[in-house]
């Protein structure tokens, strides 16, 4: 069975949810211009000053997207 991987990306500041919205667009484009697969891309606001955006992927996939995209973190989904 194929493992689901949330890679993260960390955003701070008075603008971070704003930088996290465009960043989730960027994710989005990058797995349609790639023809990969990917099951979510969202944000999520921790607090006023912290977002996060992110997209959850097969673990096959992970090291295409780790290696274009440079991911703060990344961990496993548990179903």
């Amino acid at each position: 069975m194929n493992r689901k991987i949330r890679l993260i990306w960390e955003f701070r500041g008075p603008d971070a949810e704003e930088i996290a919205k465009h960043h989730v667009i960027h994710l989005k484009e990058f797995a349609t211009n790639e023809k990969l697969h990917f099951y979510e891309s969202a944000l999520s606001k921790e607090s006023n000053y912290y977002c996060i955006a992110f997209i959850i992927v097969d673990e096959k996939d992970m090291l295409t997207y780790k290696n274009a995209l440079k991911p703060d973190r990344g961990t496993v989904v548990n179903d």
